[in-house]
């Protein structure tokens, strides 16, 4: 698979287009099991107000590649993301009453760069709240 996007038809300030990501309580014991990540706070409400969060949490790596699909999902591979990396600024509450929460994410060219790379700048939202701090991506274009 290649990019399907070229880089001489991007501008710096082009939107990518914009994606919401619905969690469960059932999407994070999926993810445990796929990941191994099995910490109570992300599973077990007591234990998470325990140790002074609001309620369960997202896992943060399940965060991180929620908001990188805005990404993937526009340049058309996966393959073409070679540089990723976040800030955790707030978790994202996951409650109890059937529908969980819900992660927002947008993404912009922020800078263009050498080698037909970009650099894409995301922001992702739960309820209200920024839950990724200087979200980026460099990725490689057509």
């Amino acid at each position: 698979m290649a990019a399907q996007i070229r880089y001489d038809e991007v501008e710096v300030g082009t939107e990518l287009p914009a994606a919401s990501f619905p969690v469960t309580r059932a999407t994070l014991v999926r993810y445990a099991g796929a990941s191994g990540d099995f910490n109570p706070i992300h599973w077990n409400e007591k234990f998470a107000t325990e140790v002074g969060l609001p309620d369960v949490i997202a896992h943060g790596m399940f965060t991180m590649a929620e908001a990188i699909r805005v990404v993937t999902d526009w340049v058309g591979d996966p393959g073409a993301v070679v540089e990723y990396g976040v800030r955790f600024t707030r978790p994202v509450v996951v409650a109890n009453d059937g529908q969980g929460a819900l992660i927002e994410v947008t993404g912009k060219v922020a800078v263009k760069l050498d080698d037909n790379r970009v650099r894409v700048d995301l922001t992702a939202m739960s309820a209200g709240q920024k839950v990724l701090g200087m979200s980026r991506a460099v990725v490689t274009l057509a």
